[in-house]
């Protein structure tokens, strides 16, 4: 072990990333600093809709999206908004969001994600279990709602894609979805259910508690908000609130500020941040019984243990400007609506940074400048459920082990 003054990983960021490959550094022999500018489960890891979607193999960019996001765009407090004042500026990052979404490259991502989801689940419980807070998992699966059977079978190829991949799920009608969950509106008259969709009891403690687990395995965590990093001899040089600091290797996972520190080492990489905004209100709002996804709508409604949280939505409009919070309260509009007898009273509102690239998949890999500083960003939705398939494959770069999986796909140079 070396000293603190010089680290064998310093890890950037403290979101669920960031802590998950940390831990899996420590677990391999390493000394782990974890450096980030508010502290842990401060980002999107604190907000998120608490969910492993394992199922979610399909990415964003693809032509069903095209179809919709016309539409969507066109309601300032729909699914999808771009506020006019970050147009011009996301203009490059939809140009490329659009060419990911031709067939072959839907087809390219959907199989590089599937492999990421795979190994992620295979690693979760373990994981889980070696931090001690298997306890937290939830296995009560996910109901994607539908109002009519036109709208199911719009949504049918999507599910062929899935089941191509051998993910179990099963479309049922009004009956069997008021089984499930009792209480939905007779408007959704179709829908389908996928068992293996995990969640955790609530993200941020869940977070919070792998913070914990880390210190308590001799890991340091401290506030300091990264600048710059630099190549030197035998390591990295970090720039933090005017001083400097060095470590062996370091790992970049600081979500949707990450591009910002890479561009420090020379790379351009089109990051975007997807403003993710949700409602967390009392357990007594809703008898909740799984999550449900009302697709349609762009969000969902999920139970934790703190709380019933209604949440999701795109708003592609940076880290600057200041929250939209009609955006929440549209949500909840609706979910009075589908849900009779939903209560929105007493809620917490929220707003996080989701970090996404424009062709769904993150990027995993060594940097072009250094081979000692790994990226481990821009999961866009998908942090949460593929923090445990991530923290392995960093933990394999960081000891000079194959990775797990190809991960040619998540490349940060394919761009």
């Amino acid at each position: 072990m070396k000293d603190a003054v010089q680290p064998d990983v310093i890890v950037i960021g403290a979101g669920v990333v960031g802590l998950s490959a940390a831990i899996a550094a420590q677990a391999r022999g390493l000394s782990v600093t974890v450096l980030d500018r508010e502290g842990p489960a401060a980002g999107a890891s604190a907000g998120n809709a608490g969910a492993f979607a394992f199922t979610d193999i399909l990415p964003l960019a693809s032509p069903g999206i095209l179809k919709k996001a016309p539409k969507w765009l066109l309601d300032p407090l729909g699914p999808l908004s771009v506020p006019p004042a970050y147009a011009a500026q996301i203009a490059p990052w939809m140009f490329r969001f659009w060419r990911a979404c031709s067939p072959s490259r839907v087809a390219h991502s959907t199989t590089a994600q599937t492999a990421m989801m795979d190994l992620s689940k295979a690693e979760l419980e373990p994981f889980l279990t070696a931090t001690g807070t298997l306890p937290m998992l939830r296995k009560e699966g996910n109901l994607q709602v539908y109002e009519s059977e036109a709208e199911l079978k719009a949504s049918l190829p999507g599910w062929k894609a899935r089941a191509e991949h051998g993910i179990e799920f099963r479309h049922m009608g009004a009956a069997e979805m008021a089984e499930i969950q009792p209480g939905l509106a007779p408007r959704f008259t179709h829908g389908t259910f996928t068992p293996g969709w995990y969640s955790i009891a609530d993200p941020k403690l869940y977070t919070l508690a792998l913070a914990d687990h880390f210190r308590a395995k001799g890991g340091t965590i401290e506030r300091a908000d990264v600048a710059a990093l630099k190549p030197v001899d035998g390591g990295v040089e970090l720039t933090a609130d005017g001083k400097t600091r060095r470590a062996d290797q370091v790992v970049l996972s600081a979500g949707a500020f990450s591009h910002q520190i890479a561009r420090t080492l020379g790379e351009r990489i089109p990051l975007e941040t997807e403003r993710g905004y949700n409602t967390t209100l009392p357990q007594d709002a809703f008898d909740l019984r799984t999550q449900v996804t009302f697709g349609g709508h762009g969000f969902v409604v999920t139970r934790l243990s703190t709380g019933i949280r209604v949440g999701g939505a795109v708003e592609l409009g940076g880290l600057k400007l200041p929250p939209n919070y009609r955006r929440s309260q549209a949500m909840l509009k609706k979910a009075e609506t589908f849900l009779p007898g939903f209560k929105s009273e007493g809620g917490v509102q929220w707003m996080g940074f989701r970090p996404s690239l424009p062709d769904s998949l993150p990027a995993i890999g060594r940097a072009r400048a250094t081979g000692r500083v790994v990226y481990a960003f821009g999961h866009g939705h998908l942090g949460l459920t593929q923090s445990a398939g991530t923290a392995r494959l960093v933990a394999d770069l960081l000891t000079g082990q194959r990775p797990a999986i190809d991960i040619q796909s998540f490349s940060p140079q394919r761009f």
